[in-house]
């Protein structure tokens, strides 16, 4: 059983633990890491979404943050996101190759599977700017059915208009990350 550190409003563990269905069941504050790989392809700046595997228990089937995942008990955000990365795509980095981007909050509740699925999280945003050739990952096929490049602007649109049909991406979090790529003075990898 996957057990996660209670938070405050932070993102600081309060020193209480709950395991993950109990947190995600009663909307249980608790700590996530996203990654998102992005490169520059004609001037425009492009990320890799993961489809997320039919079976997971929540948003099955739809693009998401390139790589994201819970921050298990004790553990930090850099190495959950480090472990993530190489969990689910199988990109060995190092710590100095995620760039912290921003902390976002996201809440929601829905039904997946016929069960109440209550998320309350605060998420590391992280990017990772290294080169990416989709066809040399390794996809953990419990969580990812398979990763493409998307335009950002293209599904910052789509997420702004409300369109949930393809991507479950936190709007916050794509903010995040459009935010850090206009800040930066030097082109993206």
């Amino acid at each position: 059983m996957e057990y996660l550190d209670i938070v405050d409003e932070t993102g600081t563990p309060t020193g209480k633990r709950v395991s993950r269905q109990e947190a995600h069941a009663n909307g249980i504050l608790h700590r996530t890491a996203h990654v998102w790989i992005v490169r520059k392809v004609n001037g425009r700046t492009e990320i890799l979404l993961q489809k997320r595997s039919d079976e997971k228990d929540s948003f099955p089937g739809m693009y998401d943050t390139s790589s994201a995942g819970h921050i298990p008990a004790g553990e930090e955000p850099v190495p959950s996101a480090l472990r993530e990365l190489s969990e689910e795509l199988g990109i060995s980095a190092a710590p100095s190759q995620l760039h912290y981007a921003g902390k976002i909050r996201i809440r929601f509740e829905d039904i997946f599977h016929n069960r109440v699925f209550r998320d309350n999280q605060v998420s590391w945003v992280f990017v990772y700017q290294e080169p990416v050739e989709i066809g040399r990952l390794t996809l953990q096929k419990s969580e990812v059915s398979e990763v493409r490049w998307f335009d950002l602007d293209e599904v910052w649109a789509e997420i702004q208009k409300g369109d949930r049909r393809r991507f479950c991406v936190a709007a916050d979090g794509l903010k995040v990350l459009k935010d850090y790529c206009a800040i930066r003075s030097a082109p993206l990898s």
